[in-house]
């Protein structure tokens, strides 16, 4: 073999080999990069489970855990839109404005949402008059609403109900823990009353969030629906009338009462429980996502709280009885059972 073409073949050799550590390196260089965006995914998906399932040691948990978790607020969000136009503020509180409240925050109580005009207590006011007093508290058609109260989200939950029926389906969130959580994490407070420019709110009725006394009479037996007790355990068995004509409760209905969904903390603050806690409380007693679910109380108000508890959770067919036991219990031709 000439000089010639021995150089030739050291050089095509040598042309061989860089070629194949090139392609060496650039595998490597494209696993490494691979693994870690495996690596960085497992991780993700690891922390986003274990938030998912994570719960305090009190019971409670963090909005970030519910299926619907947009719907409770925690403190350090309401604290980042005090100044947001967007965002109105609602103290849902009956008493206790004047001393001390969120800042820019609107009076607006549960109470202040009843019909005087019904002949059933607590029932809803009509659309008009709801939509003036809504519009008045500042709250325009793609407002964002914070809703609190004392903390155990009773009225809170009475007022996001109403606004949610009224048609602001998913704009409305509660603040988990109320004005105790808000003065627990010192915040500060304004005694001012909040002077809100009149909202465009205008108030349309989703009667799919809805039960009449008519259609309680035509649920009753039916496979796919359940009715949801949630006053104490004394009016559902009957022994506490309530100032009503009759006692008992709704033939087949099932009996959890509203103050189950809360705990206290170490803090002494009370919070909704944890997704699975919450979860498992309701379907023990029947109450599953595949069914229309009627809840009720006296007037639903502790419906209303039910009601928030089954949105939190992802339920999505949910129908409270407005009338409640307040009409169910004072009317002559309904059927009860004890």
């Amino acid at each position: 073999m000439n000089k010639t073409n021995t150089n030739r073949r050291y050089t095509s050799l040598a042309l061989l080999v860089f070629s194949f550590i090139l392609v060496l390196t650039a595998c490597n260089s494209g696993g490494n990069s691979a693994a870690k965006d495996t690596s960085s995914s497992a991780v993700n998906a690891s922390r986003t489970n274990d938030s998912q399932v994570k719960d305090s040691d009190d019971g409670t948990q963090s909005p970030s855990d519910y299926p619907n978790a947009h719907l409770l607020a925690d403190v350090s969000w309401v604290a980042e839109h005090l100044n947001d136009s967007a965002v109105v503020i609602i103290d849902a509180r009956s008493k206790g404005y004047e001393e001390g409240h969120i800042p820019g925050a609107v009076s607006l109580s549960s109470g202040q949402l009843n019909d005087p005009d019904n002949e059933i207590a607590g029932f809803i006011l009509p659309e008009d008059k709801y939509t003036e007093v809504v519009q008045n508290a500042g709250v325009n058609q793609d407002s964002t609403i914070v809703v609190y109260d004392d903390g155990n989200a009773l009225s809170a939950t009475r007022v996001f109900y109403t606004l949610e029926y009224y048609g602001l389906q998913d704009q409305v969130k509660v603040l988990n823990g109320g004005y105790a959580a808000w003065l627990t994490e010192g915040q500060d407070i304004d005694i001012d009353p909040a002077t809100p420019e009149k909202g465009n709110f205008v108030a349309k009725a989703n009667e799919n969030l809805v039960s009449t006394k008519v259609q309680v009479e035509q649920a009753i037996g039916t496979a796919d629906v359940v009715f949801l007790d949630t006053r104490s355990a004394e009016e559902y068995e009957g022994t506490d009338l309530r100032e009503n004509q009759r006692g008992g409760h709704l033939p087949g209905a099932v009996h959890k009462e509203w103050t189950t969904a809360v705990a206290e903390n170490e803090e002494g603050l009370e919070k909704f429980l944890s997704y699975e806690q919450l979860k498992q409380q309701f379907e023990a007693i029947g109450v599953v996502e595949d069914k229309t679910v009627i809840p009720y109380c006296q007037t639903n108000v502790r419906g209303s709280h039910s009601y928030f508890s089954l949105r939190l959770l992802g339920y999505s067919d949910i129908r409270p009885y407005e009338g409640s036991w307040a009409e169910w219990g004072n009317s002559a031709d309904t059927d009860i059972e004890i």
